[in-house]
């Protein structure tokens, strides 16, 4: 199913900002959140990360939750939704992370709806792909809504790679950045939220999405070598439903993290489907200012996008968003504004 829907509105709660108009304005302006933390690296130096400073001390799935609130609060209050007649999509870290914030996800789907005072719908549900999870969420909300199901869904994005055993893990697989490694990445955490509706209600239109995997993931165990090939055909996919083409895109947002795999991979994507000349096109990418935020990353990246189309300093019209995880699967959807 290719039916279009509306992005109508974004909340966040991220690093270098607790709601969306201070994050984005901080990702725009090239700063970051990025700190000493109180996990060690290999040679027992601090390791930096970007946790989120809230003003309560809150840990485990109880700071997950509120994490999810703000931002799904923040959505529904600037799209004016009802509660009662919209769905909820959870994006969270895949089932087999080490370390992973969420262990019962019907449980914290639960404490999301009573701490937003929202009762839980019956279409709401769980998604966990880690980083790319946004965009099987697109596809999951165009359906509901295309098929009239539901008039409203909330897709919220939540992760942290700030927990003890996954920063473990991350450093014994040589994955995190330190001054001993700089192919890796910083460990983040967030919470994203984008409320999806019916075509014509949004500042966003959802035009093509695509997904798909690729065998030569990060972990192959073939050691095949990396042409791109999975997220070129995710690119592929969502151009052709978009009926745009690469040189049509005025720019991308990816969940580029830090290690040169993910450079690799999207430098690859794009070239393999740009046929002739192109102008310079952008690349942004929310790692830059927050490290490695999982599963919100997508939402995250969506909301960028929402907000330079409002603010007017937008690169192009329309834009592709991207995101792929350490299992091979990868997402591609491009959206475009109605003000540009």
């Amino acid at each position: 199913m290719n039916g279009k829907i509306d992005i109508a509105s974004i909340g966040m709660v991220t690093p270098v900002g607790l709601d969306a108009p201070a994050s984005c304005a901080a990702m725009r302006a090239r700063l970051d959140g990025f700190q000493e933390t109180r996990f060690t690296g290999a040679r027992g130096e601090p390791l930096i990360g970007a946790p989120i400073p809230l003003p309560r001390d809150w840990i485990g799935e109880r700071r997950i939750a509120h994490l999810a609130a703000g931002a799904i609060s923040e959505a529904l209050a600037e799209g004016n939704a009802a509660g009662k007649q919209t769905a909820l999509i959870l994006c969270l870290a895949e089932d087999n992370r080490l370390g992973k914030p969420v262990r019962d996800a019907s449980r914290l789907l639960t404490k999301i709806a009573e701490i937003v005072e929202i009762a839980p719908h019956v279409k709401s549900r769980v998604i966990s792909y880690g980083r790319p999870s946004g965009h099987v969420a697109l596809e999951q909300a165009r359906r509901l809504i295309s098929s009239g199901q539901v008039p409203n869904v909330v897709i919220v994005g939540v992760d942290s790679y700030l927990t003890s055993r996954t920063v473990r893990h991350y450093l014994n697989q040589s994955r995190l950045m330190t001054k001993f490694n700089p192919n890796g990445f910083i460990p983040g955490e967030a919470a994203a939220a984008v409320l999806c509706t019916k075509p014509g209600e949004g500042l966003l239109t959802l035009l093509g999405l695509g997904l798909s995997r690729d065998p030569a993931a990060i972990y192959n165990k073939e050691d095949l070598p990396l042409r791109g090939d999975g997220m070129t055909a995710a690119y592929g996919v969502a151009l052709q439903e978009s009926r745009f083409d690469m040189i049509g895109i005025g720019y991308r947002i990816s969940d580029l993290i830090g290690e040169q795999y993910w450079f690799k991979q999207t430098a690859l994507a794009s070239l393999r489907l740009t046929r002739g000349h192109i102008e310079f096109q952008d690349l942004w990418s929310p790692g830059e200012s927050m490290g490695n935020v999982g599963a919100a990353v997508v939402p995250t990246m969506i909301g960028m996008a929402f907000t330079a189309a409002k603010k007017g300093y937008a690169a192009g019209n329309p834009v592709l968003i991207e995101a792929s995880n350490d299992e091979g699967a990868c997402g591609a959807a491009v959206v475009a504004s109605r003000l540009n």
